[in-house]
């Protein structure tokens, strides 16, 4: 049972040719995941834009329905405030060399870059 090499080649060609496509199919699934990413991103944001209105607006006549919420949110704020006065005040000391900024981190994978996509994943860096 011998092989030629016609035969041999077209295997070659027919395996390359499968993981060219299992590629473009990776591809083609992180595309999107990142492009789910990005939508999911702007849900929340608009949410957090819904809510800190309607909070703003509804200032003295918060329902009950989110009461609990709106007074959770309020307890964290007055919290962060605490925290931020009991930072220790820094004394001036001499001149540090700073360094350069690490640039953006990426949501998906984590690279840091400072253009305006991922160089490891291809993802939007955001703003």
């Amino acid at each position: 049972m011998a092989f030629s090499i016609d035969e041999l080649t077209r295997k070659a060609k027919d395996m390359a040719n499968l993981a060219a496509d299992k590629t473009k199919d990776a591809a083609e699934l992180v595309k999107i995941n990142v492009a789910i990413a990005g939508e999911q991103k702007e849900i929340e944001k608009n949410y957090r834009i819904i809510g800190e209105w309607f909070v703003s607006e509804y200032e003295g006549e918060i329902p009950d329905a989110v009461r609990t919420t709106v007074e959770a949110v309020n307890a964290s704020k007055a919290k962060i405030a605490e925290l931020e006065a009991s930072k220790p005040v820094k004394e001036e000391a001499a001149p540090v060399e700073e360094e350069a900024p690490a640039g953006k981190k990426c949501p998906i994978c984590g690279a840091e870059s400072d253009s305006k996509f991922c160089p490891q994943c291809g993802a939007p860096m955001g703003e």
